[in-house]
């Protein structure tokens, strides 16, 4: 049977707050049956905060209405991601007192707060689940859905592989893929590799040459994406063992959950060409679309690839002057990279099915 999905669009018929997405959204809570299974459950609400001057991650009027209703069913819950402090997350309204729940690191405070699980699968060894994440009774999976460079899009997979875990699952995540290689000839040092690297962990060093400190690199290919010149680049392009990778690793944190205590949510607004994490927000790619809900993880992320159309594609959202391919989905087209690989790796790991009913919430 094809999985049901709660849909509210952004699509309105009259100038009334009630024809609104904030409140489509809480009548989605309503209508999703969550309310009885949150009782007296410590929740932790997964999410990405956002860095830099980013202004595109879920506005917080959404994020409160979520909040409210997990507390008035008696849970007692929490927002979370990694990187919080650092990250600023005051700057785009995730604060305690705004949100009405705590904003907390995933890894507590010192960063050091994980549950290492063994894993075999190539580079991937190390699946260290962020404390803060092992320990909720209950997950929500709260994610803006946008293009990415490494995996073409980052959904409700990508909020949990690379959100719930540490630096150490992400560098053998990203070295799936291959490792990074400077070509000096063509580099022209316009350091904009070394401004683009979030972890500090490039240099030029005195005699010019480039230099990457592997310990804080996270291969999440900033450096690579910035060159103006292509110096940086993959030196393979494991692209199938990364989404494989990225799949055991969210089965392996949601094996901590019972079946029944991970509810996922999709925010399909200002859909970007790249991840939140950058620290930059550019015009969104097609218009905002709206919010799907449900249980099945690969139906809620075909759901929401299908949504995202290239014949909707604001060329604005695109670089000026770059061409996009001529095949795909639009993210493949913008990033070369079949998204729907993914969904297919989360299948294959017993994730979920592709297939999908969809539920309008009036």
């Amino acid at each position: 049977m094809p999985a049901k999905l709660l849909f509210a669009s952004v699509a309105y018929a009259r100038y009334e707050k009630e024809q609104t997405l904030p409140c489509k959204f809480e009548r989605m809570l309503e209508q999703s049956g969550l309310g009885p299974r949150l009782k007296d459950k410590t929740v932790a609400i997964k999410m990405h905060v956002g860095d830099g001057v980013s202004y595109s991650t879920i506005p917080p009027v959404f994020v409160r209405s979520l909040v409210d209703y997990v507390r008035k069913n008696g849970g007692d819950c929490y927002i979370t991601d990694h990187y919080v402090q650092a990250r600023h997350p005051e700057r785009r309204g995730y604060t305690d007192a705004n949100l009405g729940c705590p904003v907390l690191e995933a890894c507590a405070h010192t960063g050091k707060y994980v549950y290492p699980i063994s894993a075999d699968f190539k580079t991937l060894r190390h699946i260290d689940i962020a404390g803060l994440i092992h320990d909720a009774d209950f997950l929500i999976d709260f994610s803006h859905v946008k293009g990415h460079g490494c995996c073409a899009f980052g959904g409700a997979c990508k909020n949990i592989a690379m959100g719930c875990v540490t630096d150490r699952t992400r560098h053998e995540l990203h070295a799936l893929e291959g490792g990074l290689s400077w070509d000096a000839d063509k580099c022209v040092h316009c350091d904009q590799c070394i401004g683009a690297c979030n972890h500090h962990a490039n240099e030029f060093g005195e005699d010019g040459q480039y230099e990457i400190n592997f310990h804080h690199c996270t291969l999440c290919q900033h450096c690579a994406k910035v060159c103006p010149t292509g110096a940086i680049t993959l030196d393979n392009h494991g692209y199938a063992d990364f989404q494989q990778g990225m799949a055991i690793a969210t089965k392996t944190v949601l094996e901590k959950f019972l079946p029944d205590n991970v509810y996922y949510i999709n925010v399909l607004l200002q859909i970007t060409a790249l991840c939140d994490c950058w620290g930059l927000t550019t015009p969104g790619l097609v218009p905002d679309i709206g919010i799907l809900a449900g249980g099945d993880m690969v139906a809620i992320e075909r759901a929401s690839l299908d949504m995202i159309r290239v014949e909707d594609l604001v060329k604005v959202g695109v670089p000026r002057g770059y061409e996009l391919s001529g095949h795909g989905h639009l993210f493949e087209r913008l990033h070369g990279k079949d998204p729907f690989a993914q969904l297919d790796a989360l299948e294959s790991v017993g994730l979920g099915r592709p297939g999908y009913e969809l539920v309008t919430v009036d």
